[in-house]
């Protein structure tokens, strides 16, 4: 139940003639307490309830419990999340050992793409690709439930 990940910007849209697998998603936060974190999620044609504990002081570790729940009720569950949901297409791509998570954001976090890898400890070596660009681990604007609150749209780079 441990999640260790760390979270790029992305350089390029050249993953995606890598990526074997491509997903819709929409979700949104029942909770965005910064001690913990409750989402909905509708990945495709799957529901999801996540709970998400406050990240290490690197940003690379925090607790997570997942659950599946049907499409109609994570539906229901969208009703009464925060305003604002957030909105993806997530590509995944297989570099050597390891899956890239690529979220291409839409509507108003349009412009932002991030690239997520799930690792087995904070110090895992693993191949970084050429469409890699600087780690934004720690980083709580790059958190989802941060985008839902303040836009990519928003923000004065």
């Amino acid at each position: 139940m441990l999640e260790i990940e760390r979270k790029y910007l992305v350089l390029s849209e050249s993953f995606k003639n890598q990526a074997f697998k491509k997903t819709h998603i929409v979700q949104g936060f029942l909770s965005t307490h910064p001690e913990r974190t409750v989402r909905v999620r509708i990945k495709g044609e799957k529901g999801f309830l996540t709970v998400k504990g406050i990240s290490n002081e690197t940003g690379t570790t925090r607790l997570e419990w997942e659950t599946k729940i049907s499409v109609s009720e994570a539906e229901i569950l969208l009703t009464l999340c925060e305003p604002n949901h957030i909105e993806k297409i997530r590509y995944e791509v297989r570099v050597e050992n390891h899956i890239f998570e690529v979220d291409e954001f839409l509507g108003e976090n349009e412009g932002l793409t991030l690239a997520e890898i799930e690792l087995t400890s904070e110090n895992e070596i693993f191949i970084k690709p050429e469409w890699l660009g600087k780690e934004v681990t720690g980083d709580v604007r790059y958190y989802n439930s941060q985008l839902s609150k303040i836009p990519y749209k928003n923000w004065k780079l």
